[in-house]
């Protein structure tokens, strides 16, 4: 069964690619480690795997998609919901009894590839917004009022996670010196116009503020990357434009408000984003 699955989001990744890209990242890689939070690990998304259960880690997310596609002969996957850049060095618990180790000793001085996904976690950033602006919403529908609660506070504390991505990504090279580390940036979850209340509970002026905090996160990594001169930055915001939270049809890459234990967590990536991402990925690596 995780084979045939591994195989399907292989296939739903390379319809996405150029018949060029996907040829070129069939190239077999040697070890790929996978290091990263929920929007990496995809909580609920089948089949969840249990080393440990609270990491949300599904054998469908993108770098299980990657590692198949590539050929990988040891993938490493150790990202956990939950997960900020501290428990790249510290062990993280999680529900059910469980811990996560440091993700970076998943690390080898042979890893070939290295992918991180991290940063939303960072003070609380997605957590604060998801938990709060939808309650903010009844007060004035068509206004901003998460924006005007949180202020600038939001984009301050954005900035302060850069030098946190930058610390990871210096040990990364440390412990692994030969390998290719990408910093994969987040999908967008709101949509650049109209609003789905029903399934993103924000204001509807709160929507467009909302960009603005992904465009800031994404843009704080991608500096990270530039900053720290041998990491690359994978945007995934860009290419998922139609594919937000509020997209129809089976193009939403995220889920809404609604948790499915069976399908994906609130807020976070579907199989079909982690397929998308996984594709975006693969096109970085050609």
């Amino acid at each position: 069964m995780r084979i045939t699955r591994l195989l399907t989001a292989v296939v739903a990744a390379a319809i996405l690619l150029p018949a060029s890209a996907t040829a070129a990242s069939a190239a077999s890689i040697g070890s790929y480690v996978a290091l990263g939070d929920s929007y990496t690990s995809g909580p609920f998304i089948p089949v969840q795997r249990v080393d440990p259960l609270g990491c949300g880690r599904s054998t469908a997310n993108y770098p299980s998609v990657v590692a198949a596609a590539l050929h990988a002969t040891r993938f490493t996957d150790v990202s956990c919901a939950g997960a900020d850049t501290t428990n790249m060095t510290r062990p993280q618990g999680v529900p059910f009894n469980g811990t996560n180790p440091p993700q970076l000793g998943a690390l080898r001085i042979d890893t070939d590839l290295v992918t991180l996904g991290i940063g939303g976690n960072d003070y609380g950033v997605f957590g604060s917004l998801t938990s709060t602006c939808p309650g903010l919403r009844a007060s004035d529908p068509t206004g901003n009022p998460c924006e005007e609660h949180f202020g600038d506070s939001v984009t301050t504390t954005i900035d302060n996670i850069g030098p946190r991505v930058e610390a990871v990504l210096a040990t990364i090279h440390e412990r692994s010196p030969k390998a290719r580390v990408l910093v994969i940036g987040y999908p967008r979850i709101a949509p650049e116009k109209g609003y789905c209340p029903d399934v993103l509970p924000f204001a509807d002026g709160d929507y467009a503020w909302l960009n603005i905090i992904e465009e800031k996160l994404n843009r704080t990594l991608s500096d990270a990357a530039d900053a720290d001169g041998k990491a690359e930055f994978v945007d995934t915001f860009g290419p998922s434009r139609g594919h937000d939270a509020c997209a129809r049809g089976g193009a939403a890459w995220i889920n809404g408000k609604d948790q499915n234990v069976f399908e994906a967590a609130a807020y976070h990536p579907l199989k079909t984003g982690m397929a998308g991402v996984a594709a975006v990925v693969l096109k970085s690596l050609r």
